[in-house]
C-alpha cells in the first residue's frame, strides 16, 4: 500500500485566518469567543455567544461575482484550500488532475441561505427565491467549488457525519489513496452555523453554554462548571500526497497520516455510549491501523466539547485504551475547542492540523478554562498554558451526533 503524507495545511478559524495565525493564537491560550455579531442575538436567545471567524475577506479567495452563489461555509473552504495548495505547490499535470480528488466534510451546510430564502418564499413568493438557493447550501458544494476552481477531476465528495464529518473525509481520502485510486487528495471540511436557526436549534437541545457574560470562559472541557459547547465556524484543509509523488518532486513533508478508524455507538442520537466504549474502539482500531502501541502516542487532541456527558465518557475511553501511559502523565491530552469553540463538521480537519503543527513546532496547545477539573480525572490535560514537547505520534478524536466516531493518527515523517 502507498504511504500517505501531508504537504500542505490551510486553516480558517475563530483564532485566525491562516494556519500560523491560528496555531500561534492557540499556543498563547487565547480564546476566539465573543458576543454574536453575525445576527442580532437578543435576550430571547438563551445563548448569545459564539466563536466567529473575524477579519475574513472572501474576495481574497473567490471572485466577487461568485459570492452570490454561495453560503458562508464555501468561502471558508475555498480560503483554507487556497492556502494549503499554495504551501504544497503541487504543479499537477493534466493527467494528474484526473487522479486528484476533493473530500470536504460538512455537517449542516448553508443554514443562513436556507433561513433567508425560506423567509423570501414566505414573504414574497416562490418567484423571488434565488436560483442559487440550492447550490449555495448543499453540503457537497464546498468540494464542488474547490474542484471547479482548481480543475481537480478525481472524486469530489462531501462526508456528512455531524462533528466527525471532516475527520471521516480525511480518513476516507487515506483509504482511497492507499488502494491506488488517487495520488493527490484535498481533504478537510468547513462549517458556518452561527445563524438564528443554528443557535436556536442547539440551544433548544440544551447543548450550548449559556455563560453569556463570559464568552471567553464559556468553553471549559472537563471543568466541573461546564454547561455546554460553544459554536465555532471555519475550515481546515490538508493536502495529501502519496509518498512516492511527494518524494519525487522534493516536496516538504509535514507529517505522515498513518492511522484511521471509524465506529458507531449504535446507542443514542446525541448521548455517547456508556464508558465511551465505541470511541475507545475507534482509538484501538486506529492504533492497529497505524501499527503503533498505545504508549507510542505522545499527544491527543481530544474531541473535548465541554458537554457534561461527552467529556466524561471520552476521558474514560482514553483511560481505558492508554492505561498507565495516560494516568501517569506520559500522554498529554488537550482540547483546543476550549479556545476555538466547536467547529462541528470542520472540527476534525482543523484539529488534525493542530496535531501536525504540534509535531512541527514542539508546542502542545492547552486546555484553557480548566479551573476546577472533574474529580478522579487522572489525565494530563495541559491546563491553561501550552507546553513544549517532542511529539512523534499524535491522535485526533472526532465524535458526532448519531453515535459516529472517527480517529486519525499522524506521525512525524521518517524517510
Amino acid at each position: 500500500m502507498e504511504r500517505v503524507v501531508v504537504t500542505g495545511i490551510g486553516l480558517v478559524t475563530p483564532n485566525g485566518v491562516g494556519t500560523d495565525a491560528s496555531f500561534q493564537s492557540l499556543t498563547r491560550g487565547e480564546s476566539g469567543a465573543g458576543k454574536i455579531t453575525l445576527f442580532e442575538a437578543g435576550p430571547e436567545y438563551a445563548t448569545r455567544i459564539a466563536a466567529e471567524v473575524k477579519n475574513f475577506d472572501p474576495t481574497q479567495f473567490m471572485e466577487k461575482k461568485k459570492l452570490k452563489e454561495v453560503s458562508r461555509f464555501i468561502p471558508f473552504a475555498m480560503a483554507a484550500t487556497k492556502m494549503a495548495l499554495e504551501q504544497a505547490d503541487l504543479n499537477l499535470t493534466e493527467a494528474e488532475r484526473d487522479r486528484a480528488g476533493v473530500f470536504l466534510g460538512v455537517g449542516l451546510g448553508g443554514l443562513e441561505n436556507l433561513e433567508r430564502c425560506t423567509l423570501t418564499l414566505k414573504d414574497r413568493g416562490p418567484g423571488k427565491v434565488s436560483p442559487y438557493f440550492i447550490p449555495s447550501l448543499i453540503a457537497n458544494m464546498a468540494a464542488g467549488q474547490v474542484s471547479i476552481a482548481y480543475g481537480f477531476r478525481g472524486p469530489s465528495l462531501a462526508h456528512t457525519s455531524a462533528c466527525s464529518s471532516s475527520a471521516h473525509a480525511i480518513g476516507e481520502a487515506l483509504r482511497w489513496m492507499q488502494r491506488g485510486d488517487s495520488d493527490v487528495m484535498i481533504a478537510g471540511g468547513a462549517e458556518a452555523t452561527i445563524t438564528p436557526i443554528g443557535i436556536g436549534g442547539f440551544s433548544a437541545m440544551f447543548a450550548l453554554s449559556r455563560r453569556n457574560d463570559e464568552p471567553e470562559r464559556a468553553s471549559r472541557p472537563w471543568d466541573r462548571g461546564r454547561d455546554g459547547f460553544l459554536c465555532g465556524e471555519g475550515a481546515g484543509t490538508l493536502i495529501l500526497e502519496t509518498l512516492t509523488r511527494a518524494k519525487k518532486r522534493g516536496a516538504r513533508i509535514f507529517a505522515e497520516l498513518v492511522g484511521y478508524a471509524a465506529t458507531s455507538d449504535a446507542y443514542h442520537i446525541t448521548k455517547p455510549a456508556p464508558n465511551g466504549e465505541s470511541g475507545a474502539r475507534a482509538m484501538r482500531l486506529a492504533l492497529r491501523d497505524a501499527r503503533l502501541a498505545p504508549e507510542q502516542i505522545d499527544y491527543i487532541n481530544a474531541h473535548g466539547t465541554s458537554t457534561p456527558a461527552g467529556d466524561t465518557e471520552e476521558a474514560r475511553a482514553i483511560t481505558d485504551v492508554f492505561g498507565a501511559h495516560a494516568t501517569d502523565g506520559k500522554l498529554w491530552v488537550s482540547s483546543t475547542k476550549s479556545m476555538m469553540g466547536h467547529l462541528l463538521g470542520a472540527a476534525g480537519a482543523v484539529e488534525a492540523a493542530v496535531c501536525i503543527k504540534a509535531m512541527e513546532t514542539g508546542l502542545v496547545p492547552p486546555t484553557i478554562n480548566l479551573d476546577d477539573p472533574e474529580p478522579d480525572l487522572k489525565l494530563d490535560l495541559v491546563p491553561q498554558k501550552a507546553r513544549e514537547r517532542r511529539v512523534r505520534h499524535a491522535l485526533s478524536n472526532s465524535f458526532g451526533f448519531g453515535g459516529t466516531n472517527a480517529t486519525l493518527i499522524f506521525s512525524a515523517f521518517d524517510g
